[in-house]
């Protein structure tokens, strides 16, 4: 059965790819703002069964066990560590953090909400602070808007946003933060730009203010930094890369194997 050896081994292989795929992302994104990390899981294939447990032998007996021989490997999902991430002061009074959990909802420009970790926002020509860039960036829902002549911008830990001008020192509102929750966060799709978007899988958004029922808080002038760990992508990366090269040897044996039976008549 070295054929099926070959297949076998090819299928772990493959895994193995995908895996490392994950990994190369995780680490090109170590800097990313609020970035979370991916894990590979795996789940065995099929197996041949040549005798099942429970079978009766020659003299009429139950065996205790049977006869299977598994047929390799795959990925079953990338699962997504939600874990928060360090907090990087930036002085900034447009950067907030979310500390706990929960997702800021952005409207995007076809009106699709999206949620984002991320909180690095900015004032675009309406005066409405964005996601992203001012010309291109994702309008924070519910809209919030800071008059050009504003200058300090507070922010509380259950997200009221307030605002004082030159003229006037006293300060005003400007409107409420929120924070999303989602039942299974992991279900939630991923769009790049430090976005995602609600699945069935994620089930509905609850939308509620910073701080209440389990929702994190506002931290302003910060950001969540991503939360890859270097030493253990590492000590993925190089548990992977041996893997995989066990995995060819395997293959390389069964190679050697269907070698010496085309031999056999030469002998």
């Amino acid at each position: 059965m070295s054929v099926q050896t070959l297949y076998t081994a090819a299928t772990g292989m493959g895994a193995l790819e995908t895996k490392l795929d994950v990994i190369a992302n995780n680490m090109a994104n170590i800097n990313t703002t609020a970035f979370k990390r991916d894990r590979a899981n795996f789940e065995d294939l099929f197996y041949r069964q040549i005798r099942l447990p429970g079978a009766l032998d020659a003299d009429g007996n139950i065996t205790a066990t049977g006869i299977e021989v598994g047929l390799g490997t795959r990925v079953s999902s990338t699962q997504t560590n939600h874990g928060q991430g360090a907090m990087q002061v930036t002085n900034n009074p447009l950067d907030f953090a979310i500390e706990g959990s929960g997702f800021f909802r952005v409207l995007d420009p076809a009106g699709t909400f999206l949620y984002t970790r991320a909180g690095n926002f900015n004032i675009n020509a309406n005066n409405q602070m964005v996601l992203g860039s001012a010309q291109t960036g994702w309008v924070l829902d519910p809209p919030i808007s800071i008059p050009q002549e504003a200058v300090n911008v507070v922010v509380t830990a259950d997200g009221q946003v307030q605002f004082s001008t030159a003229a006037d020192p006293t300060l005003q509102n400007a409107g409420q933060v929120q924070v999303t929750t989602f039942l299974n966060p992991d279900g939630l799709l991923k769009l790049g730009d430090n976005l995602y978007r609600q699945t069935d899988a994620s089930g509905p958004p609850n939308d509620q203010n910073p701080g209440e029922n389990g929702a994190g808080v506002v931290r302003q002038g910060a950001l969540e930094a991503s939360n890859v760990e270097p030493v253990q992508e590492l000590i993925d990366l190089i548990t992977t890369q041996r893997a995989f090269e066990l995995n060819s040897q395997v293959v390389q044996a069964g190679d050697q194997i269907m070698q010496v039976a085309a031999n056999l008549r030469r002998a």
